[in-house]
């Protein structure tokens, strides 16, 4: 993984996370905001997906569990994905707060892709 990839992965869907609980706790709807936040921090985990596939091929291969990466890596694809859905099917300040739960489920899963990638020895 790259080390300053990761860094704002975590920082954007982090920021997602805490906008979107203080949306939802406010009392506020799903709106193009809340929404959009999710939909940044999926665009990254597709760059991430991307970066997966060539860095082993450039010569950056894990150091841990390769399968434990990709089962995490898929998961976080998802997340933001179910999230989302859920908000616009439910448009209740509850699914805001539900979409910074999953964005910062998202942050967390990212640094633990970190931590398969390059410090766990396999």
């Amino acid at each position: 993984m790259i080390l300053w990839l990761t860094i704002v992965q975590i920082a954007v869907a982090a920021a997602a996370g805490l906008f979107c609980v203080a949306l939802g706790l406010a009392g506020r709807r799903p709106s193009d905001f809340s929404v959009g936040s999710l939909a940044l921090v999926e665009l990254l985990l597709v760059v991430q997906v991307v970066a997966a596939i060539v860095a082993p091929l450039a010569g950056n291969p894990p150091t841990g569990d390769l399968l434990e990466y990709w089962v995490y890596l898929v998961s976080a694809v998802l997340l933001p994905i179910g999230a989302v859905l859920w908000a616009l099917m439910e448009r209740s300040r509850w699914s805001t707060v539900i979409l910074g739960v999953a964005a910062l489920a998202v942050a967390i899963m990212v640094w633990r892709m970190h931590v398969i990638w390059t410090i766990q020895v396999a």
